[in-house]
């Protein structure tokens, strides 16, 4: 007697998308974009929706984020291409931007401390804007979205902070008399992929959550290479970003999943690990 194959179920949100996951609570298929992580298990958009008056939004756009609800995304990818723009048609604000915002670490030693956060406007070609801007576009939105607006500001800028203070200190060149002068996003965005290790490791009991584990664990191991293969990678930057995005997202999981005041707490915790760094290279550089 033949019986026919089981057929894969679809998300019931994407029809085009076969998915073996499912929703903990009403039990319907969901593919990764739709998986919200819960304190048990993954949940659907519309069952991780908060009690009473709410609404449910459309995630993803034809282009791939809604930044809609990604606003802070959207402005810091503005606010990197527009400064970039402005140095390219004008020679005399080039000078002046790297004169007074890049990670000069001779100057950043004489107390110009803000340095270590300013860089991260700064890129040093169209192919490093690019490169930083395009990574910032798929793990920024996501992430926003996930711990909010104001929180994930204070995250990329901390790492930004954190990226700058590891490089100022560490860098053995810095003292010389040649200029080191250090520019980039790197840092920011490199806490961004230490904030997505972190959460996709304590879901890595999860089928989404393995995957995602894996797919991060490829690409930090790919970029950690970069490095050794590219020449003048401030790859200290790197590191003090990757370590800060780790070390914040470890503190948020510390918080209650149910508490109503977790994104001020939440912006704290990102606040002192970017102050903790400005006042390292204040005491110490």
């Amino acid at each position: 007697m033949e019986s026919e194959a089981p057929t894969t179920p679809v998300c019931y949100r994407h029809s085009d998308r076969p998915t073996r996951i499912s929703c903990s609570s009403c039990g319907k298929p969901i593919c990764p974009d739709c998986t919200v992580d819960a304190a048990v298990g993954q949940k659907c958009p519309n069952c991780s929706a908060p009690e009473g008056r709410h609404r449910t939004v459309q995630v993803r756009n034809t282009w791939g984020v809604n930044f809609g609800v990604t606003p802070i995304t959207l402005t810091l990818i503005i606010i990197n291409v527009a400064i970039f723009v402005i140095g390219s048609i004008s020679p005399e604000a080039d000078n002046w931007l790297i004169e007074n915002w890049a990670l000069v670490k001779q100057f950043t030693a004489q107390g110009e401390w803000w340095r270590i956060l300013t860089a991260a406007f700064l890129h040093g070609g169209v192919f490093h804007l690019f490169i930083n801007m395009y990574v910032l576009y798929l793990l920024g939105a996501n992430l926003e979205r996930g711990a909010g607006s104001g929180p994930f500001l204070t995250l990329y800028l901390a790492a930004a902070a954190a990226g700058g203070a590891v490089s100022q200190l560490t860098d053995p060149s810095a003292g010389g008399v040649r200029l080191v002068i250090s520019v980039g996003a790197s840092g920011a965005i490199f806490g961004l992929f230490g904030a997505w290790l972190s959460a996709s490791y304590r879901q890595r009991h999860t089928p989404a959550g393995r995957a995602m584990f894996n797919q991060f664990s490829i690409l930090l191991l790919i970029n950690a290479a970069i490095p050794f293969l590219v020449p003048r990678i401030d790859w200290r930057a790197h590191l003090g970003g990757f370590v800060a995005g780790v070390v914040i997202h470890q503190l948020w999981t510390r918080l209650r999943e149910d508490s109503t005041r977790n994104a001020p707490r939440r912006i704290v915790i990102a606040a002192l690990v970017g102050l903790v760094s400005a006042l390292a290279v204040i005491v110490l550089a």
